[in-house]
């Protein structure tokens, strides 16, 4: 064997703290595409793909059934040994979550965090796995193809370029690596074990998805300790790819909170991963005013001097954590380099009682306090808020169609003129949105093609960095 380790792909500053992502069975590292751009901005990103799968060898793993999900988190902890990574984050999907709690369980000191995305503490039934492999081994991956659609997204989003490119992915994948990864996953059952997870944890499902539904989600939160679990409505088994924004944005969160500024005043990581677990996440949307930042120094944004108020560190910590949960970094970021000393206070202010009580609160869960919002927003006429909220609501878990239901609602409680203006913001968020998506998808594949095998150029790491920067940007006023 001329190759003992997965193909990969680093990006991201090269001095960054590192993220490892894990891919699902079927497809390849393109499958984190979407993430791609925001994640490569605060890390040190490598993605791989499971034997047989992309550019990696199916030899990876053993042909004769044997083959476990320990043997591919060994081939990680290879692949962070080769960068010199003592300690890592690592986030992976179906196949690669269970990689994940294997880590998670059995080589803790090596992770700094964990996020689970649409994956499973037991994948069903041992004897189905053993079939789909044998399936696959005598007539190829084609032989799942069709199956795909309704499974790993909607029927619909199959005939998207992004979808049609999994499936390809799919029709590419080596017949013997896919049946191996088959053998892993009816080996595997990690239930008995994960409260032993001691790493900040957060699980991702997707509320559509027939391969792991959401109960399989909600079993590894409930059992590890202090796990954080994001709902996607509208999503599928590839919840990253069908439905980004939410999914980006709790990782996101979930990655600034797992390695909060020690000058946060708030190592307990308050409220943010807030004892019930289907509060979401975050980026491009305003709650209370946000045109006026605040003190809390994130990234490499440097605050005016003079407006470091702090009047209550532990309530500000906990109101800057669900800030940048909800509205995202590249939001708060901007907010931040824009505080003066006459915005400060107001800013200290909104940031403790609006972010670190209310919303911080556990009486009502995020999806609601949108819902609430909305139409706070829409009685009052304040649409420049109520776009940036939309935005907001998506990010914590309602779809599109939901939104137009509050919207509808308020028509008859708030009057049809003010209704008729909503809507309008409505449609232009959402055309916002579907532009955004459009550049991202365009850049972040011309990135992937131009890239080496090992390693991005810093041209490139810098394209996905504005792309990031684009399609975080909010309305402002």
């Amino acid at each position: 064997m001329t190759n003992n380790k997965p193909h990969h792909d680093l990006s991201g500053p090269p001095t960054a703290p590192p993220l490892i992502l894990g891919p699902s069975i079927g497809t390849s590292l393109a499958v984190w595409e979407p993430q791609l751009p925001a994640l490569t901005r605060t890390h040190r990103v490598l993605r791989w793909d499971l034997p047989g799968h992309g550019g990696s060898p199916a030899a990876l793993l053993p042909s004769d059934g044997s083959a476990t999900i320990g043997d591919l988190a060994a081939l990680v902890l290879r692949l962070a040994d080769e960068q010199g990574w003592e300690r890592f984050a690592y986030a992976g999907v179906s196949i690669g979550g269970a990689v994940g709690l294997h880590l998670a369980v059995h080589h803790p000191e090596r992770l700094t965090s964990l996020a689970v995305v649409c994956s499973s503490a037991r994948f069903g039934d041992l004897a189905a796995w053993r079939e789909r492999a044998a399936l696959v081994r005598a007539e190829g991956t084609e032989a799942m193809v069709a199956s795909r659609p309704g499974t790993w997204f909607s029927h619909g989003f199959a005939h998207t370029p992004v979808g049609a490119a999994l499936i390809e992915d799919l029709r590419a994948t080596d017949r013997a690596g896919y049946a191996a990864c088959c053998d892993a996953l009816a080996a595997y059952d990690i239930t008995a074990d994960l409260e032993r997870i001691a790493v900040p944890t957060l699980v991702v499902a997707g509320r559509d998805d027939p391969a792991t539904p959401p109960a399989h989600a909600r079993r590894i939160a409930d059992a590890v300790p202090g796990a954080s679990l994001l709902e996607v409505a509208g999503a599928a088994h590839l919840a990253g790819v069908e439905r980004p924004e939410p999914v980006t944005a709790a990782l996101l969160a979930h990655l600034t909170d797992s390695t909060a500024q020690p000058h946060d005043d708030a190592t307990t990581r308050p409220q943010n991963d807030t004892p019930h677990k289907d509060a979401p996440s975050r980026p491009q949307n305003d709650a209370p005013h946000e045109d006026a930042p605040h003190t809390h120094t994130p990234h490499n944004t440097t605050p005016h001097p003079d407006t470091t108020l702090h009047t209550d560190p532990s309530r500000h910590a906990a109101g800057m954590a669900v800030r940048r949960d909800v509205l995202g970094n590249a939001h708060v970021d901007r907010a931040v380099a824009r505080t003066t000393p006459f915005t400060a206070r107001f800013q200290d202010f909104i940031t403790r009682y609006a972010w670190g009580e209310i919303w911080t609160g556990d009486g009502l869960d995020r999806r609601t306090r949108s819902c609430i919002t909305l139409t706070a927003l829409i009685a009052h006429g304040h649409d420049a808020e109520l776009a940036m909220h939309i935005r907001a609501a998506l990010t914590n878990g309602l779809t599109r169609e939901e939104i137009g239901e509050v919207l509808l609602q308020s028509a008859i409680y708030c009057g049809v003129p003010a209704a008729n203006s909503a809507f309008a913001t409505a449609q232009r968020v959402f055309d916002e949105i579907d532009a955004e998506h459009v550049t991202t998808r365009a850049t972040t594949r011309a990135s992937t093609t131009t890239a080496t095998t090992t390693t991005t150029t810093t041209t490139a790491t810098t394209t996905s960095t504005k792309v990031d920067t684009a399609s975080h940007s909010d309305t402002e006023k």
